[in-house]
């Protein structure tokens, strides 16, 4: 990988570029937010507010750089240590000085934030028009997603650890108790979605397991993560991620195990990647997304090294063709791509 992609476009052609991509790509105005578990497109109005509401000074301040030899560029929003929205060619088009855990993109263009001991959403011009405090029986808030029926599901941890869906009104609609198999609240558990059926796809790191549960707190099914093909309880393989496929297979991102795995509906490996496959990109890989035409893009969380990136995207058959990364910085924690070279990425996360 050689070719690095352009991320030295001014803002007049930053605009003038996105939006005729957007025009000729014939995007549809979403009508309400989605679920994390469909495929979202990523509506017109929302380049449009972002690029005439950033100021030009700000969208001239990069961010790291992409490097793809198939030149690819992504848009993205970035959460962890940095908690930003990234253009194609690398301007910080939105930002917020917080680190956070996880977040998206909605269909208006606001963007969902969870931090430690809240979650909000913002305007493009930081006015929160939604915020969530941590309960004070728990001890911090890992993830959160705005579903189809425009709940936010938001999971807590620590004495009670718990998923919500909070109305917009900000009052609990609906409770789920978790089972972690752990004291330890940081540890409980990380990504968790709503699947289409209704149920929740939670990842638990020291249980080694992504259980489904029902709204009841009841599992449908538990896929192992310790399984000897694996590495078993040696391979440290901690559950991050649990994204659900349209053929019921889950994409599951093992921390320090350092691989990426799907997993059959059968809770068997379908598809393993590791460290061998991608010369040593891993490193606590966290969050991550499958984009629309198949692609896994990886945010290695623990990647210090100047040189080597913080987030990468690698095809089904253990190509990578796309690279993020940003001297000095370290702590990608979870991603949301919105658009590939201006066309929308419909990512899965």
């Amino acid at each position: 990988m050689t070719r690095r992609a352009n991320r030295k476009t001014g803002p007049g052609r930053t605009f003038d570029a996105c939006l005729g991509a957007i025009k000729n790509s014939e995007i549809h105005p979403s009508p309400g937010p989605r679920s994390l578990t469909t495929v979202r497109p990523v509506p017109l109005q929302f380049f449009v507010a972002t690029l005439l509401a950033t100021p030009p000074s700000l969208l001239a301040a990069t961010f790291g750089e992409q490097i793809s030899a198939e030149g690819i560029r992504h848009s993205f929003l970035l959460t962890g240590n940095k908690t930003a929205l990234i253009g194609e060619d690398c301007e910080t088009m939105w930002s917020v000085n917080e680190r956070s855990r996880d977040g998206e993109v909605l269909a208006d263009g606001n963007l969902l934030i969870a931090f430690a001991k809240s979650v909000k959403e913002f305007t493009r011009t930081l006015e929160v028009v939604f915020e969530y405090k941590l309960s004070p029986e728990n001890s911090e808030i890992g993830t959160v997603s705005r579903l189809e029926n425009g709940n936010t599901l938001i999971t807590e941890l620590g004495k009670k650890p718990r998923l919500l869906e909070i109305g917009r009104d900000g009052k609990v609609v609906a409770t789920c108790p978790l089972q972690p198999e752990t004291g330890n609240a940081h540890m409980q558990t990380r990504m968790a979605r709503k699947t289409p059926a209704g149920t929740y796809l939670v990842p638990h790191l020291l249980a080694f397991a992504v259980k489904e549960y029902r709204p009841d707190g009841s599992i449908v099914r538990t896929i192992a993560t310790d399984l000897p093909e694996l590495g078993g309880r040696e391979g440290k393989n901690w559950p991050f991620t649990a994204i659900l496929l349209n053929d019921q297979s889950v994409m599951v991102n093992l921390t320090n195990g350092n691989k990426t795995v799907i997993f059959g509906a059968d809770g068997k490996p379908q598809w393993v990647t590791t460290n061998e496959d991608v010369d040593n990109r891993f490193a606590d890989p966290c969050g991550g997304n499958i984009l629309g035409n198949g692609n896994l893009v990886i945010c290695s969380y623990g990647q210090g090294k100047d040189g080597m990136p913080d987030v990468f995207e690698i095809t089904r058959e253990k190509k990578v063709v796309w690279e993020f990364k940003a001297d000095g910085f370290k702590g990608a924690h979870e991603i949301h791509v919105l658009t590939t070279n201006g066309r929308p990425a419909n990512a899965k996360r």
